[in-house]
């Protein structure tokens, strides 16, 4: 399933480039989005975890450096039958965690400097139960190319505003097709689409992961501890995030306000996600 889903972002993506591309240039311009497209598809498959990672600076360390989350790691993908994957940290204080990569050979498990310190050994077990859970779930390749596509439509779409502003790249008569109207509403409905492909896939895969952690543990307590904090905590110390990657992490960095901000999280609301794992709210 996640195959698939993966495979039908990178259509939505080749098929918004050609789209782009015919509104700006006319043929030309759908010829040149069709090779922009072929390379856009191979560099987010095989370097979408690592722009991820690079947006963030996360910096990669090893066991000797960071062997509190070491040695957790190497027991949790033992007991899975999982690679092990690498580790990053965030050099930010608010506390956060996510999984990136194509597949569980090629994973990365990143942790923010604000969550080690924040977390106790059983909570930050269960965060990184979680993660490894989007690795052996293997939804990690579909959120990385999410995250990517997310970001690129976005782009093309002001690109293509922008160009409609100044002449645009067509012959005189792609250009009178109402370019810049179509345009402006790319801009407008493009973040749209991009949220839109986000949710498709977030919510259920934070339920699933919670799920596979907690049973890889065996203490959704501490999971749900750690769900608690974090959702406190990320408050108080905002992470600066781009919307197009909010969904990687394990509590969103971006926080609605409840109401109508609700219907626009990549995330399923941490009370629920907690009563999921425990049965209750948490006291």
């Amino acid at each position: 399933m996640n195959t698939f889903k993966s495979t039908l972002l990178l259509v939505v993506l080749t098929l918004f480039l050609l789209f782009v591309g015919e509104r700006i240039g006319g043929r030309n311009g759908m010829l040149l989005a069709f090779a922009l497209s072929v390379v856009f598809n191979f560099g987010t498959y095989f370097y979408s975890d690592k722009l991820a990672l690079a947006m963030y600076r996360a910096q990669p360390v090893t066991r000797a450096e960071l062997p509190r989350a070491y040695e957790v790691v190497e027991r949790l993908t033992a007991k899975q039958g999982l690679p092990m994957p690498k580790i990053y940290v965030l050099p930010t204080e608010s506390p956060n965690a996510f999984a990136t990569g194509r597949n569980p050979q090629h994973a990365s498990v990143a942790v923010t400097h604000g969550i080690l310190e924040l977390l106790d050994d059983e909570e930050l077990e269960g965060v990184l139960a979680h993660e490894l859970g989007h690795v052996r779930n293997r939804d990690i390749l579909t959120s990385s190319i999410a995250a990517t596509l997310a970001g690129a439509i976005t782009m093309i779409a002001r690109m293509g505003y922008w160009a409609s502003l100044f002449g645009g790249y067509g012959d005189r008569d792609s250009r009178e097709r109402g370019g810049g109207l179509s345009s402006l509403l790319m801009l407008i409905l493009a973040p749209i689409a991009a949220t839109l492909i986000q949710l498709a896939i977030s919510r259920s895969r934070e339920y699933e992961a919670d799920a596979t952690g907690a049973h890889l543990t065996g203490n959704p307590y501490a999971l749900a501890r750690a769900l608690q904090k974090l959702d406190a905590y990320s408050k108080r110390i905002p992470m600066q995030a781009s919307p197009s990657t909010a969904h990687l992490f394990i509590v969103a960095p971006l926080l609605g306000s409840g109401g109508f901000a609700n219907l626009f999280s990549t995330h399923p609301p941490i009370p629920e996600r907690i009563r999921r794992l425990i049965g209750r709210d948490y006291a």
